[in-house]
């Protein structure tokens, strides 16, 4: 019951067509990071590390942005580090904390991602916004 309206056919219809889509969406992502020799969850390491607002990106920042428990987050990061596409550095304001930054190998493969993923939301977009008007 939504808003006290029970569900219609048409509210299902509407549901199973926004997750085939996010579905869809996903699968194409998972393919883009395959192709660039990443796991889904690394490319969204180095999405989350990119796009922070700030700095000092920690293991426990990618754990919180990821959903994953801290030390699922260090081996990520450990296995990104290996691969030459993150570094870690003490943090001036606290020495036991390691801040992370993407080596320039990594920009350059997430800047490739990134482009690709922001053509396909945009050709996606019209059929999300018709999805999400009929949801509402």
């Amino acid at each position: 019951m939504i808003d006290g309206h029970e569900l219609t056919d048409a509210d299902y219809a509407a549901l199973a067509e926004f997750r085939y889509v996010l579905r869809q969406f996903l699968a194409f992502s998972e393919r883009g990071a395959a192709s660039c020799g990443l796991t889904p969850q690394q490319h969204q390491a180095l999405l989350a590390i990119r796009a922070a607002a700030h700095a000092n990106v920690s293991v426990g920042y990618v754990a919180e942005r990821l959903n994953l428990k801290p030390h699922s987050a260090t081996g990520l990061v450990d296995r990104l580090e290996t691969l030459g596409l993150v570094t870690r550095r003490a943090s001036p304001d606290d020495g036991r904390q390691a801040l992370l930054e993407l080596t320039q190998n990594a920009q350059t493969i997430l800047r490739q991602l990134s482009e690709t993923h922001r053509e396909e939301i945009v050709r996606l977009r019209p059929m999300l916004a018709e999805l999400l008007a009929r949801v509402d």
